[in-house]
C-alpha cells in the first residue's frame, strides 16, 4: 500500500453520491482553497457518525476558509442517503464500493482493529489545493477531535 504525503499529485476521481456524481477535478475548479476528502470505514457506526457529524458542525467555517468537504466510504449510495438523512449531513459522501479511490489514497489496507491486523478502510484525511497536490495527509485519524485538529492545522480556528 502507498501512502500519500504532501507535496504528492491528489488521484483524480469521480463517484457517486448522495446528491449526483462527486468530481474532484470539477471541485478544485469551484473551491476557493482546496477540497478536504476524508475516509471512513462505514456510515452510521458510532466512530463514523461522530466524525461526519463533526464534519457537519464545521462545514461553514471550512466553506469560509475555501474548502469542500467529500467523505468516502465502500457504503452503498443507499446507505449514504440513509446516513445524510439520519444525521442531516449537509455535505457530500461518496460510494467507492470497488475501493479504487480508497487504494490510490492509501486509505485501505491493513490496520489494527481490537489489536488484531485485518484488512479494512483505514481512516483518513486529506486536505487537496486548488493545483490539486496534497497539503496535508493523515493516517489513522481518531474519529473524535479530528475536525477540530484539522481546522486548527488549516489556521481556521486560533
Amino acid at each position: 500500500m502507498t501512502k500519500l504525503a504532501q507535496g504528492d499529485k491528489a488521484p483524480d476521481f469521480e463517484l457517486p453520491t448522495q446528491d449526483g456524481v462527486f468530481s474532484l477535478a470539477e471541485e478544485l475548479q469551484k473551491a476557493d482553497r482546496g477540497v478536504v476528502v476524508y475516509f471512513y470505514p462505514k456510515a452510521m457506526t458510532p466512530g463514523c457518525t461522530t466524525e461526519a457529524c463533526d464534519f457537519r458542525d464545521s462545514l461553514n467555517s471550512l466553506r469560509g476558509a475555501g474548502y469542500t468537504v467529500v467523505g468516502i466510504s465502500p457504503d452503498s449510495v443507499k446507505s449514504l442517503v440513509s446516513f445524510t438523512d439520519r444525521d442531516s449531513l449537509n455535505f457530500p459522501l461518496a460510494s467507492d464500493p470497488e475501493k479504487k479511490v480508497l487504494e490510490a489514497y492509501g486509505a485501505f489496507g491493513e490496520k489494527k482493529n481490537y489489536g488484531r491486523v485485518v484488512q479494512g478502510v483505514i481512516r483518513s484525511t486529506f486536505v487537496v489545493g486548488k493545483d490539486g497536490t496534497i497539503t496535508d495527509a493523515k493516517y489513522n485519524v481518531k474519529a473524535t477531535g479530528h475536525v477540530a485538529r484539522l481546522r486548527r492545522d488549516l489556521g481556521i480556528d486560533a
